[in-house]
């Protein structure tokens, strides 16, 4: 909880990277040591200033043998964390990662108080802006402001209660009475209603997050990239972000990095729906006709079936005897079923706020969750140098290289990146929304503030 805690880093509204409980820090040659300088006078909740143990032990908490976090895997480049005074923190990786900051500014890894060489994740004491006053999962949070907080210019509530409302149309009504004063996750369909209450602002944000049909690229006929072009040819991008997003999103270009991030490949020309492309390069892959199945269902993400029907309808369009078999399978144990089972599936990915990051989790040969299977030599190496680059230039012109062998070779279909969508009173103000992840980077408890 982002309110309620701190973190070494911060990514900032424009994207890039600051120092939150770290003050500054600096990486060795290689990229492969990093030393990390703390900041003096912040104190948690319960008075106790926080230092380079506190740091430690928190970032081990998701490394043990046993431990279940989810940023355990991102931590597993570790080989050593230890303290040079109170201060100071370094940590050896075991390869160089320019990017490595930016994965402590994630959610997953805030840092919370030492208790002999551990941490109480399940107790209410934190560093951030507010404290936590009671909680209740999935119903309730309520947060009052913690008075002794180091950011100045930031925490404009004296108190904050967060509720759980799943129901969207629940949540829209709440809204419109003024039980709630901001939402997230707006039905878009439902937009108009919203519009009208001139009491009412609509948050449309460009993010990270993105719809995919992911291909195995080590399954026929889907190992074939002309197939895979053929497919990527087939489909009406800007149709598919109106039917499916009512238009609040862009068409994607079938690699995940938006333009929310910093090494966006601007210039790479965005692929659009061609005929003569699906022709010939089905006639490049030796076929006159193929039918291929496509596996979804609204658990990959709402919209996935109707946008399948959508692909098949385009597919037969081309008039390039290309078949489309959309197959609707049960959302209970989709993921486990379907997913990375199937030739051809849905799926949705929230996006990371770094390249590297993206990439490697969904692209990188033997990535657990590298859902096309691709092994590509070529972009494996290129990967690891531009993971070690310091110099942002270079690392630019690398990070477009990959974007532009994913476009071209990879076995994704990037149909669209979808936007953040939430409504607030328009009492509330801010000044520019993050795009890393929804609702201000989940930061807006401490960067918003009541007219």
């Amino acid at each position: 909880m982002m309110g309620f805690n701190n973190y070494l880093t911060e990514i900032a509204t424009n994207g890039e990277l600051v120092g939150e409980l770290a003050e500054s820090w600096e990486a060795s040659e290689a990229a492969d040591s990093w030393v990390f300088n703390l900041r003096k006078g912040v104190e948690f909740h319960n008075g106790k200033t926080v230092e380079a143990q506190d740091v430690i032990s928190s970032l081990n908490h998701h490394r043990g043998e046993e431990s279940k976090s989810a940023g355990k895997t991102l931590l597993s480049a570790i080989t050593d964390l230890r303290a040079d005074g109170k201060k100071r923190v370094i940590i050896d990786l075991n390869g160089g990662n320019a990017d490595f900051p930016f994965m402590l500014a994630q959610y997953t890894f805030p840092i919370q108080p030492d208790q002999e060489g551990s941490i109480d994740w399940r107790g209410a004491v934190g560093a951030g802006a507010y404290k936590l006053k009671s909680f209740e999962p999935g119903v309730a949070a309520v947060l009052e402001r913690h008075g002794n907080y180091w950011k100045y210019d930031r925490a404009w509530f004296d108190s904050v209660e967060m509720i759980t409302i799943a129901d969207v149309t629940a949540r829209t009504n709440a809204l419109i009475s003024g039980s709630i004063d901001v939402m997230d996750r707006c039905d878009t369909k439902s937009l108009k209603l919203l519009k009208a209450n001139e009491s009412i602002g609509i948050k449309n944000i460009v993010g990270t997050q993105h719809y995919v049909y992911p291909m195995r690229t080590d399954t026929a006929p889907f190992s074939d990239n002309n197939v895979r072009l053929a497919l990527k040819h087939a489909l009406d991008r800007e149709q598919f972000v109106q039917l499916v997003l009512n238009g609040y999103g862009s068409p994607g270009n079938d690699h995940p990095i938006s333009p929310a991030n910093r090494f966006y490949a601007a210039d790479l020309p965005q692929r659009g729906f061609d005929p003569d492309k699906v022709k010939f390069y089905l006639k490049q892959a030796g076929l006159s006709e193929l039918t291929v199945k496509l596996s979804v269902s609204d658990a990959a993400f709402a919209g996935s079936v109707d946008g399948a029907v959508l692909f098949a309808a385009n597919a037969e369009k081309t008039g390039a005897g290309l078949k489309i078999e959309v197959e609707r399978d049960p959302a209970d144990g989709y993921w486990s079923n379907t997913w990375m089972k199937k030739g051809w599936s849905a799926s949705y990915w929230g996006g990371r706020p770094s390249e590297d990051w993206m990439l490697s989790m969904a692209y990188a040969k033997g990535a657990a969750w590298n859902e096309t299977f691709w092994n590509h030599p070529n972009f494996e190496n290129l990967l690891i140098a531009a993971r070690s680059e310091l110099d942002d230039a270079k690392r630019r012109d690398m990070y477009v290289e990959l974007q532009t062998i994913l476009h071209n070779e990879g076995g994704a279909v990037i149909p669209c990146f979808s936007n953040y969508v939430f409504a607030a009173d328009k009492n509330l103000q801010h000044e520019t929304i993050a795009g890393n992840w929804d609702m201000d980077g989940f930061r807006m408890l401490e960067r918003w503030w009541r007219a």
